[in-house]
């Protein structure tokens, strides 16, 4: 019996779990507080434009370092090999904490209440939260037999959720007209700081909708012909999720007036809501769509982000238990279980937006010592990736100065609650770190 996983991802399945983290609630959650930054629908679609092209550099950075390594827990991988075990460390303890597990309580949280339009009872802040909970356990479940079945699985998801989605762009456009899309900053609510605040802030607000192509990278020992799949499945991903958002923006802007788009909080906005003749049937079928979008992005998260945990474990840099694989389905059972466990008791952290900003923040940083490691392992004689990202030192410079500026504006687009709550998350790594480095420093010795 094999202790290491196996490789039996294709390219369709590899595809579909990275749209299917990406696209998902965040875009109709997003819609409305881009909005409110934006101040009007042009400069609205302007801002998830420019959401995605910062995404461009960063892409081909992690295409490039994904055929590298195309092993479980990549990204912690680049940071360990890129020579500082204790980055490595951080950017695991970062992402499990604040932004991998927060990210199956918001998306959990989204399916539950996009149910509110067949009953109130949806909408209640205990039984969302139970429902989400035992959603979360049973998409673990699944996940834990078998990673050819959560794959296959989420193929199907992938293709179900994108029909609604583009339903809603075809109506939308058919419906807008040239007054639907002014440019406008001054109904933005940070239109004191200019132009640049306003598009700096929007960007800000779109990282939780374009968040989860490095996910993929988690599983990259899973992946059949890496070197291959990986650089075509994350550079033509996020070609269509541009094209995507940009089009969902534009539909929205078709069907939703801009005062009500803004007004909404701490939900998404349901455009099918404004399809005069078929308001309840839509209504109600959109809220199913969105439900089965949902699961798709809990789905591919709770495939991919377990991995992360479970490679810094064989280290033995991290509790020993997430190491383990199940003797039978070769799947990492005991980290899949616990990150869900934990997103779970997340419920109690508070509303949506407290936790975008706790999410957005840790994303970003972890996402910056990611890319910096491109300047460190390009010098290493192991280093033998199969794409390399043109014109690499400036693709890797603006990745690395992309988050850190964008990091500085989401002071100004969430609640500052979630974004010290989370900056003092990542603190607390720091004497756990050590513990485990001190533990693995004396297991050599002892041998």
């Amino acid at each position: 019996m094999t202790d290491t996983p196996l490789r039996q991802l294709s390219l369709l399945q590899t595809v579909s779990i990275i749209i299917g983290t990406v696209i998902g609630s965040g875009v109709f959650i997003s819609l409305p507080i881009v909005a409110r930054i934006a101040g009007s629908p042009g400069m609205n679609i302007l801002v998830w434009l420019l959401g995605g092209v910062v995404w461009i550099p960063q892409i081909l950075i992690l295409a490039e370092l994904s055929t590298a390594f195309p092993t479980q827990g990549a990204t912690y991988v680049y940071l360990n090999k890129a020579g500082s075990p204790f980055l490595a460390f951080l950017y695991t303890w970062t992402a499990f904490l604040t932004s991998d597990t927060p990210t199956l309580t918001i998306v959990a949280l989204s399916a539950i209440t996009a149910l509110k339009v067949f009953s109130p009872l949806f909408g209640d802040a205990v039984l969302t939260r139970v429902l989400a909970g035992l959603l979360i356990a049973a998409l673990a479940a699944v996940n834990i037999r078998s990673v050819r079945t959560g794959g296959n699985f989420q193929v199907v998801l992938t293709l179900a959720k994108l029909t609604p989605l583009f339903s809603i762009v075809a109506i939308g456009l058919f419906a807008i007209d040239s007054g639907d899309l002014f440019f406008d900053i001054a109904g933005s609510n940070v239109a004191a700081g200019g132009i640049l605040a306003v598009i700096n802030a929007g960007i800000s607000a779109t990282v939780w909708s374009y968040a989860g192509f490095t996910n993929i990278l988690y599983m990259g020992g899973e992946i059949r012909n890496p070197q291959k799949t990986l650089p075509v499945a994350l550079i033509g991903s996020l070609l269509f999720v541009m094209i995507a958002y940009i089009l969902i923006a534009a539909g929205t802007h078709g069907l939703v007036p801009f005062s009500d788009l803004t007004a909404v909080r701490d939900t998404f906005v349901n455009p099918f809501l404004y399809v005069g003749g078929l308001t309840h049937v839509a209504a109600a079928v959109f809220a199913i769509a969105v439900f089965v979008n949902m699961i798709g992005v809990l789905n591919a998260s709770i495939m991919a982000q377990p991995r992360l945990e479970f490679a810094i474990a064989r280290d033995g840099l991290f509790f020993k238990v997430f190491g383990r694989l199940h003797p039978v389905y070769l799947t990492p059972h005991y980290s899949i279980l616990i990150q869900c466990a934990l997103a779970i008791v997340l419920f109690l952290l508070g509303d949506l937006e407290n936790m975008l900003g706790y999410f957005t923040i840790s994303y970003l940083l972890q996402n910056a010592l990611v890319y910096g490691t491109i300047f460190f392992l390009r010098k290493q004689g192991d280093y033998r990736p199969t794409y390399r990202a043109p014109y690499w030192w400036l693709m890797g410079f603006l990745s690395v100065a992309i988050q850190l500026w964008v990091g500085g504006w989401t002071f100004l687009a969430y609640p500052l609650g979630g974004i010290l709550a989370c900056l003092g998350l990542i603190v607390s790594g720091f004497p756990i770190y050590w513990y485990f480095y001190h533990k693995k420093v004396n297991g050599r010795r002892e041998k």
